[in-house]
């Protein structure tokens, strides 16, 4: 090759002398031709060689032991080409990165096709740039790093057993949970009443349960979910759950769980009487709608319904259960007004439901964060409707008595134009959660989205998830006959326990938001958790 190169040079320069002598030198034009013919070889070069040159260029150096003598050149040249051929055969077929590299390269840039980068002949500069861009953007991204999988011997052993028996086996691993010895970047331990525990039945969850949506009953009281306001939970709960893969099954033998998947607050508006505060012609659909699931499917009668489940955040949603008994004692209810005052809700069976106030459903994460504790001037915040027994006297001890408590009814116009609503709670360290005509608030989330210490009063209310999370290292619970102390309380935290709360507030917050396209650990997980751990707490572990 060399050779060829050095003939063709000589016999142009001959060329050259030949043609130009006695005449002026045209310098410009010589070297020009000596680019063409430096092109030229390098082309030529391109099409003779054997290898492609990124193959020469990345193929190993060869070294010779200093004990070997120089006319074993040729064996070696015949097993570095040999070497090289196999290589130009594995590349040609589909790329494949030896797992110990022994050359030290970016694999971060890809590597891009000559052909692709060398745009077509006859086309405009923009048309070249064009088609440059695009031919990189052509270029796949390297996947993702993969998930954490299960290994396929734990998925067939799990596959073989019966749901009972995936129960079983279930609950006896979340009673012998392995401590966690490394922290989890998804879970803050100080949040969790025992973060091992949850961890592993999150965990199990994921593995084992299986969920069947029955298929019956007519828009809009079922399958439609509503989606704005502060009764959003039941709806949103919804909406994900029937668009789920990973959990509902089409099969209903290989369920765990059952759900009733009708919406208290589609079942008002489409039933209730306005101001009429008759409940019963709900009762009697529910019951009815009941009887028809138990005499259509063998479900129901196997458990008494007692892997069933609902989901219901209107404040009449106890209430509207008691005209069927086994639906009122047996099913596993997630409900916002969790009184356990009543008898309807029982703790350790049932789930506390938060409820949250969505305003903007294409956006339900808006205006989620808060400001910093340097910029909360305000101790404590309150606006809102005077009903229920607990707002009238928390108003009457501590609107304008003190000029850092924001304590009000309805929040006046005049204030609203200067501070909005949210801005307040943003504002403030702490923000009062009183009950209204029933237990729960959507204060209490709020708080939580603007990063604000949630003070609780509503005696007989377990908070939201409350099964897993310690709420006492992020809020502050009062009864509700220490309202005249409220101040007293809030000024004796201190200072350094405030920051940690404050601090445990914004860890919290990922476990309390709805999210478009559900995310591990977030609320509608967290919520299908605590159903899934209540059918655990029924199973009985045989004494075998």
């Amino acid at each position: 090759m060399k050779t060829l190169c050095e003939s063709l040079a000589v016999i142009l320069m001959k060329e050259f002398i030949r043609l130009f002598g006695g005449y002026k030198i045209d310098w410009k034009k010589i070297f020009f031709a000596g680019a063409i013919m430096t092109a030229s070889c390098v082309m030529l070069q391109m099409f003779i060689l054997n290898d492609p040159l990124d193959i020469w260029f990345l193929s190993l150096p060869v070294a010779i032991p200093s004990d070997k003598p120089l006319n074993s050149s040729l064996s070696l040249n015949k097993t570095s080409t040999e070497a090289r051929v196999k290589r130009l055969q594995i590349i040609s077929g589909s790329p494949i990165v030896s797992p110990n590299p022994p050359i030290d390269l970016n694999l971060s840039v890809p590597i891009m096709p000559v052909a692709a980068l060398v745009p077509l002949r006859g086309k405009s500069r923009r048309r070249r740039k064009d088609s440059k861009v695009d031919n990189m953007s052509k270029v796949v991204p390297p996947p993702p790093p993969p998930r954490r999988t299960v290994p396929s011997r734990m998925q067939k052993f799990i596959w073989s057993l019966t749901p009972k028996e995936a129960l079983v086996y279930a609950k006896k691993e979340v009673e012998h949970a392995p401590a966690v010895m490394e922290d989890d970047p998804d879970l803050y331990a100080p949040l969790f009443r025992n973060v091992s525990v949850f961890k592993r039945s999150f965990e199990l969850m994921e593995l084992i349960l299986k969920v069947y949506i029955y298929r019956d009953g007519a828009r809009p009281i079922f399958h439609q979910p509503h989606l704005r306001g502060i009764y959003a939970s039941e709806g949103w709960f919804m909406k994900l759950m029937e668009e789920n893969r990973q959990f509902v099954t089409r099969d209903p033998e290989k369920a765990h769980l059952f759900y009733l998947p009708y919406s208290i607050r589609q079942l008002g508006m489409a039933l209730y009487v306005p101001n009429s505060h008759n409940m019963k012609p709900l009762s009697i659909f529910l019951r009815d709608y009941t009887n028809m699931i138990a005499a259509k499917y063998p479900f129901w009668n196997r458990t008494h319904g007692s892997d069933h489940f609902l989901v219901a955040c209107h404040d009449w949603g106890p209430y509207t259960l008691t005209a069927h008994e086994e639906l009122t004692k047996n099913t596993i209810k997630a409900l916002c007004n969790a009184d356990t005052s009543e008898g309807i809700f029982v703790a350790r069976k049932d789930v506390s439901l938060p409820e949250t106030t969505i305003r903007t459903p294409r956006k339900p994460l808006r205006n989620v964060g808060g400001f910093r504790v340097s910029q909360r001037p305000l101790l404590a915040f309150f606006a809102g409707n005077m009903h229920g027994r607990v707002r009238p006297t928390l108003l009457k001890h501590w609107q304008d008595k003190h000029e850092d408590m924001k304590i009000y009814g309805p929040l006046p116009l005049r204030v609203s134009r200067k501070m909005s609503y949210i801005q307040h709670m943003k504002s403030s360290k702490f923000c009062i959660c009183p009950m209204g005509y029933e237990v729960n608030s959507p204060r209490i989330i709020e708080s939580i989205y603007y990063e604000c210490v949630p003070v609780i009063i509503a005696d007989n209310f377990p908070p939201p998830l409350s099964d897993v999370l310690d709420w006492s290292k992020f809020s502050v619970a009062v009864a509700e006959k220490d309202i005249p102390k409220l101040r007293e309380i809030l000024v004796a935290i201190p200072m350094r326990r405030y920051l940690t709360m404050q601090i445990n507030v914004k860890m919290v917050q990922k476990h309390f938001l709805w999210n478009p396209r559900p995310i591990r650990y977030d609320l509608f997980h967290m919520i299908l958790h605590s159903i899934w751990s209540s059918r655990l707490n029924q199973i009985q572990i045989p004494e075998s």
